[in-house]
Order: structure tokens, then C-alpha cells, then sequence
């Protein structure tokens, strides 16, 4: 009789909102992802009928839940975790029911960057912009690209073709991929130019005054 796989389930991480509770709970994981969303999202640890899991603090609002869930769940992918976030608490995905929470985090981003006064918090908005996993722009070109190779297979399919258009716009993802790597490169400035050391103001000397020097 064949064995049945040994499946790492328990290594899986599940981020979504308890309907009873209301809260942001996120199950599974190892203790490497148990990090992650203390550090990233900061959830905190918590003991359950089944074993240890983790959740978001009480009485956060919905913006907030979002915004921590989308980053621990971000973070979690980056370090090579498998998860899976409630679609409800993705704010990168906007559904015709989240197309408003879409357009006020772009807002919020134009409105931090009017209103940096550091160059940390320009590199701060700017790695929202062009970061090369989950940055806007490389998400906005991965939908151009899956676009771009969806029209061109409809149009082989179509009887009257008409190539240039879609050539156009498959070359624009180039333009774009570009324009990611441009506003990375000053991201990486502004974050050096935030950690340059100050230079400290020179001790007072003892300086003569100008009647005494005179005589």
C-alpha cells in the first residue's frame, strides 16, 4: 500500500478576520513566521483551543487591521512563507468593493510625501512606490504585462489584426520596469542621504575681541 506525503500543513500561514470576534487572527506558521508578525505587523501571541496562534490587538480600526495584515502577510512571502491573506484584508487588491480604500492609500501616500520633512520618510514613501516585490509600480506592470499577453492572444485568435497597438503596449512595461528601477535608485539615495552622520558644530574657541588683538 503507497504511503500517503508528509505535508508541512502546520508550516502554512492563514491571516483573516474572525466573523465573531472581529478580530485579525493569523494561524499556523513556524516560529521564524511567528517573528515575522510579531516584528512586521505587530501581532501579538495568544493561546487557543488548538494550540498557540497569533492576533492583532483589540479595537484597532479597519485601516489599521489592513495595513498590518498586508504587511506581515508581505513579509511572509518575502522570506519564503506560505500564506494566504483574506482578500477582505489585502490592501493592494482592489475589488469593486475596495476600490475607494485603493484610491485614499494613494492619496495617503501623496499627502506623506507633500508632507516629509526628512529624507527618511521620502525613502519611506517612495519603497511604497517601486519596491521590487509588492511596489506599486512593479504590481501596476504585472498587470500590464498579463494584459498585454492576453491581447495578443485574442488578437491571434481575431481575423482582422491589428498589431500595433499591442506592440505598444508591450514595449511600455519596459517604460515601466525602467521607471521602477529610477525611483528605486533615489528610494536607496534618500535612505543613504537619512543616515549620514550630522556633522557636529565646531567647539567655541577662545577669540579675543577686536580691541584687544589691536594692541
Amino acid at each position: 500500500m503507497k504511503q500517503e506525503p508528509a505535508f508541512w500543513v502546520l508550516e502554512y500561514v492563514t491571516i483573516t478576520k474572525d466573523p465573531r470576534t472581529d478580530l485579525v487572527v493569523a494561524i499556523g506558521g513556524t516560529e521564524p513566521a511567528a517573528d515575522i508578525l510579531q516584528r512586521v505587523g505587530g501581532f501579538l501571541s495568544a493561546p487557543g483551543p488548538r494550540g498557540d496562534y497569533h492576533r492583532l490587538p483589540h479595537g484597532l480600526p479597519v485601516e489599521q487591521q489592513r495595513r498590518k495584515a498586508t504587511a506581515a502577510a508581505h513579509a511572509l512571502l518575502a522570506a519564503g512563507h506560505s500564506v494566504h491573506l483574506d482578500p477582505a484584508l489585502n490592501m493592494l487588491v482592489a475589488s469593486d468593493g475596495e476600490r475607494e480604500g485603493a484610491v485614499r492609500y494613494l492619496v495617503g501616500l501623496a499627502e506623506r510625501a507633500a508632507a516629509a520633512t526628512t529624507s527618511s520618510e521620502v525613502a519611506d514613501v517612495l519603497t511604497e512606490v517601486a519596491a521590487p516585490v509588492h511596489g506599486l509600480l512593479p504590481l501596476v506592470r504585472e498587470v500590464v504585462v498579463r494584459a498585454w499577453l492576453a491581447a495578443s492572444d485574442l488578437q491571434a485568435a481575431a481575423p482582422v489584426r491589428e498589431p500595433d497597438p499591442i506592440a505598444l503596449l508591450g514595449s511600455t512595461t519596459t517604460s515601466m520596469s525602467e521607471a521602477a528601477r529610477a525611483v528605486l535608485d533615489a528610494r536607496n539615495h534618500a535612505a543613504r542621504s537619512a543616515q549620514l552622520p550630522v556633522a557636529a558644530p565646531p567647539p567655541p574657541g577662545r577669540v579675543q575681541p577686536a580691541e584687544s588683538r589691536r594692541r
